[in-house]
């Protein structure tokens, strides 16, 4: 794992971009450690970096005293590691979003859901529904 980016943050710290993840500071004074395919998205705005996290929903705010190059080097790393991304419409109603990522270490594509606002991801009978959409979206692939 090599540094790509690096950025001061307000608090003293830094935020750090390797080759595989985004390190960014923690309110415990630790540090996350967040692959780049587990990066839903991440924002830039007003100074402040903005990550959130596919597999918990995590989020991270970080205000950076001079970004650099961090939000670019951020936006590659995770474009890079996208596969496949598609918007599906449920049969029970509602909508699913479903990305297929690479790790930036390579290896096999990682799924995930994203479902709208108000529906629950934990109900067995959405993610059947979400799981046949993937599918027939591996079918059409390949992946």
């Amino acid at each position: 794992e090599r540094a790509l980016a690096t950025a001061p943050t307000r608090g003293g710290s830094h935020v750090v971009a390797t080759t595989t993840a985004l390190h960014v500071p923690t309110p415990s004074g630790g540090f996350a450690r967040i692959p780049w395919e587990r990066v839903d998205h991440a924002t830039w705005k007003d100074g402040w970096l903005h990550v959130k996290e596919t597999s918990a929903g995590a989020e991270h705010h970080v205000r950076l005293t001079d970004a650099g190059s961090v939000p670019e080097t951020v936006r590659e790393r995770v474009t890079s590691t996208i596969a496949v991304t598609h918007h599906a419409a449920l049969p029970g109603g509602g909508k699913v979003r479903i990305a297929g990522r690479r790790p930036a270490a390579g290896g096999d594509v990682r799924w995930t859901f994203v479902f709208d606002a108000g529906l629950d991801p934990a109900d067995p009978g959405l993610r059947a529904q979400a799981e046949q959409v993937l599918e027939d979206l591996r079918r059409q692939t390949g992946l």
